[in-house]
């Protein structure tokens, strides 16, 4: 054991260390914060700075959740195959999306995903082994689809919200579809059309 010479070396030994590691603090502490910009797309605080590459989620469980718009009344959604988009590319097309509705006095943007996957890149040219490679940007899995932009806020004529949305389209990797409020949900490459009552003629129209 021991020995403590007086009380304030016992309060000493019982405060918490406020050392702080040579490398850096974030190698010292449990959970990397990262200091950013307001203009850029990257989480707050992450546990871990490295993750596994995984795969594209694919929504074989049934579920059309993220498929059909919450915010605005004009969006875009994946069409074809899942993509892996990067925080670049969505701050290139949220951009554009906001030069193009900047006289809309009021019109609003919304990003139903967000990059928080890190991507660590080694190189083609290293061996196998000697650990993984160092971090390079963000990034997010997107589903086939899934909502990437909505716009709202304020009525956008469907010609204007069609050219905006194309422009940013053409910022990202893969095949999107115009969609308004009334687009049916999508299970994959599936619409998931309405069930029609078996006694509901739809050609007889009811007026009120």
């Amino acid at each position: 054991m021991f020995s403590l010479s007086s009380a304030r070396s016992l309060l000493a030994a019982c405060r918490p260390s406020t050392w702080s590691s040579p490398v850096g603090p974030a190698l010292s502490s449990p959970s990397f914060v990262f200091a950013r910009g307001r203009h850029q797309l990257a989480p707050r605080s992450v546990k871990f700075i490295k993750r596994h590459k995984g795969v594209l989620p694919v929504p074989t469980g049934g579920s059309t959740k993220g498929t059909t718009l919450a915010f605005g009344d004009w969006g875009i959604r994946v069409k074809g195959n899942g993509a892996r988009i990067t925080a670049k590319q969505l701050k290139s097309a949220d951009e554009a999306l906001k030069r193009k509705l900047k006289p809309l006095k009021g019109a609003k943007v919304y990003m139903r995903i967000f990059p928080d996957i890190p991507v660590c890149i080694k190189g083609n040219e290293t061996r196998m082994g000697k650990g993984k490679g160092s971090f390079e940007y963000w990034a997010t899995r997107v589903a086939p689809g899934r909502v990437i932009f909505e716009i709202g806020g304020v009525p956008i004529r469907e010609e204007l919200a069609r050219e905006a949305l194309r422009l940013a389209c053409d910022k990202l990797p893969t095949i999107m579809e115009f969609i308004d409020r009334k687009a049916p949900p999508r299970l994959g490459n599936m619409l998931v059309m309405p069930e029609v009552p078996a006694d509901v003629n739809p050609q007889q129209t009811v007026s009120p």
